[in-house]
């Protein structure tokens, strides 16, 4: 699907898995840098090629013209995963265009995800989309160790 800006938001696959890995690592990077850097660029492409795209839906955004990866979501059954942009991306739309199709393939809802506290650009993202949130942990449920969020958005709450 492409939209009048140029997007195109497709199905992932196997050959995304370098792009996706590349943005993963910029967008956090340039929207957390408190995070640890746990793991190696190539430990982090085997989990987006092994981990990522085996187990969940995924949608690449990207650029009509040049094919040039801007964005992605997972969808792991009523967890919304993983939504990232490249840092360059953001403000123009495309994470709302993202996530407007993981709930075309998710209809019935609910949906979930989970959200570092202080990143409070995310957050302001999802509670614009209508997404609430609920306690999430203390840092215990991630390997970052850093205080969460669990956000939930029901279908009642849809668009």
């Amino acid at each position: 699907m492409t939209d009048d800006t140029g997007i195109r938001i497709r199905p992932a696959d196997a050959s995304d898995a370098d792009a996706i890995t590349a943005l993963f690592l910029a967008s956090r990077a340039a929207a957390m840098p408190y995070l640890p850097r746990l793991h190696s660029d190539e430990e982090t492409r085997w989990w987006i090629a092994n981990i990522v795209l085996e187990q969940c839906r995924v949608w690449v955004a990207e650029q009509a013209v040049t094919g040039a990866a801007l964005g992605f979501a997972a969808l792991d059954g009523g967890r919304l995963e993983h939504l990232y942009l490249r840092p360059d991306a953001r403000g123009r739309g495309i994470g709302a265009s993202l996530l407007d199709e993981v709930l075309r393939h998710h209809p019935d809802g609910p949906l979930s995800l989970h959200v570092f506290q202080r990143n409070t650009a995310a957050r302001a993202f999802y509670e614009r989309h209508g997404f609430r949130a609920v306690p999430g942990s203390a840092g215990t449920g991630n390997e970052e160790g850093e205080p969460d969020l669990t956000y939930r958005l029901h279908p009642v709450d849809t668009r």
